[in-house]
């Protein structure tokens, strides 16, 4: 797809479409990028729609620049456009973490690069909760990327183990966490029981 923007000409090439935005490959000031694109739920009322959109780019870019800060590696983000609710950011080269676990449940587990993306995952978990930055409460964050990770890698065994010690060895909040994380598992657990 050719846009233009302020005159100049760049090509989106969709990579994703996701339930809040869209992905795309493009340039921006000649280097490879990518855009997300927050698009509008007409279901909404155009103004709430409006409001809640950029509200929640703004938020995007805050967090985004924070883990940064707070030395997690996350893509530079280069633009924020309020108007076509679009953030640009750098284009970083490699797989993405959902694939690699897929080909480990096909190929086999390389137990080395499984430890090390595990590390690198409760590394960066640490320095988001110790710096304040939750989604919604530190052991709910975990239990739910738990979940995730049970319900489509199953084949990757103690992944989270893994993440989780590597949590503990960086968060300065870890023992609280872990009492919280037990009891929001028990929650968890009779909810699936009950239904």
């Amino acid at each position: 797809m050719e846009i233009k923007l302020d005159g100049l000409e760049c090509s989106l090439v969709l990579i994703k479409q996701g339930a809040e935005a869209v992905i795309f490959e493009s340039t921006f000031v000649g280097r490879r990028s990518i855009v997300k694109e927050r698009f509008s739920k007409k279901y909404r009322h155009p103004l709430l729609d409006s409001k809640l959109t950029l509200k929640r780019l703004n938020a995007e870019a805050r967090c985004t620049m924070k883990a940064r800060k707070l030395g997690v590696s996350t893509p530079a983000l280069y633009a924020v456009d309020p108007l076509l609710h679009t953030l640009t950011f750098e284009y970083v080269e490699g797989c993405a973490l959902k694939d690699i676990l897929l080909d480990f449940g096909l190929h086999g587990i390389v137990e080395e690069q499984l430890f090390d993306i595990a590390t690198q995952i409760g590394n960066a978990i640490g320095k988001l909760h110790d710096g304040g930055l939750i989604h919604e409460d530190k052991a709910v964050d975990l239990y739910v990327l738990e979940r995730a990770l049970l319900s489509m890698h199953s084949s990757c065994g103690n992944v989270m183990d893994k993440i989780l010690a590597a949590y503990r060895k960086s968060s300065k909040q870890w023992s609280a966490t872990w009492n919280k994380l037990a009891q929001v598992r028990q929650r968890g657990r009779k909810r699936t029981m009950v239904g």
